[in-house]
């Protein structure tokens, strides 16, 4: 079985990459070697890295990183779409993210990647019937990285969370596939109800900055949500909003606006983020 694990990740065109990048880094900056070898090169594969850093970032006096790795190592054997899901959120940042010119850089530096991963962790536990244990991820990820995720919210793939400060998603919150958002993000509730009382947004969709969207309303596909909106009702699918509370501004300017990363209202030539 080692051996056929091992097969498998040979073939890894990713995790190919990312091992490339990180032996030319201690290349250019031995001073680095350390650290590149820990959090990359001596893993086997994408699997075994991506638990080895979530367990050091998420270690507390509470918890030792062994502990949490090896329950990231049992979620990864045991639902390899974690795996498949955290791959393609690393794609997505690097295809949308100016600012990464590397595979290796979500996975050791950027902290909307790695909170977006632990809270594909804490959901795991939390779909396990491990409540205890999810809260306690959910609970060093808002220490950690500043952002709160409920861990029976449900999130897609392909998500880029740029910045990622201060990002709140409630417990019956629902993100497709595909979405890109800025810092300061909020996607609550409004009122008491214990049922569906958080937002749904659509696959493909863009929210910018500091936006908010509150209660059970749903933002259709490939819509954009301008940066400082307040969006209290649904928003038809291709649509751009902006204001508080949250208008239909114009279309959304291009099919993906998430994929594109387009702030511009062209009719306008408004920045919305």
């Amino acid at each position: 079985m080692a051996y056929i694990q091992a097969k498998l990740h040979s073939i890894d065109p990713v995790w190919e990459k990312i091992g490339e990048e990180a032996r030319s880094a201690v290349a250019a900056s031995p001073s680095m070697g350390s650290m590149l070898h820990a959090g990359i090169i001596q893993h086997a594969g994408f699997d075994d890295a991506l638990a080895y850093r979530i367990a050091m970032k998420l270690e507390s006096s509470e918890m030792s990183a062994q502990n949490i790795r090896d329950i990231a190592d049992d979620a990864y054997a045991q639902t390899r779409g974690l795996v498949q899901d955290a791959r393609a959120d690393l794609v997505a940042t690097m295809e949308r993210d100016p600012a990464c010119h590397r595979l290796m850089q979500p996975l050791l530096f950027f902290k909307g990647y790695q909170a977006l991963q632990a809270f594909r962790l804490s959901n795991w536990l939390w779909k396990d019937g491990q409540f205890d244990l999810a809260y306690f991820v959910q609970m060093r990820v808002s220490e950690v990285f500043g952002v709160d995720i409920h861990p029976a919210a449900t999130i897609g793939k392909g998500i880029m969370i740029d910045h990622a400060h201060s990002i709140v998603v409630g417990e019956t919150a629902v993100i497709g596939d595909n979405v890109s958002m800025l810092h300061s993000v909020t996607l609550g509730g409004t009122g008491k109800e214990e049922e569906k009382r958080h937002p749904t947004i659509g696959n493909g969709v863009l929210i910018g900055a500091g936006a908010k969207v509150l209660g059970n309303i749903t933002i259709g596909h490939c819509s954009r949500i301008a940066a400082g909106s307040v969006v209290l009702h649904d928003v038809p699918p291709m649509k751009t909003v902006a204001g508080v509370p949250a208008k239909i501004v114009g279309e959304a300017g291009c099919a993906q606006p998430a994929l594109s990363m387009n702030h511009i209202l062209a009719d306008e030539g408004q920045t919305l983020i």
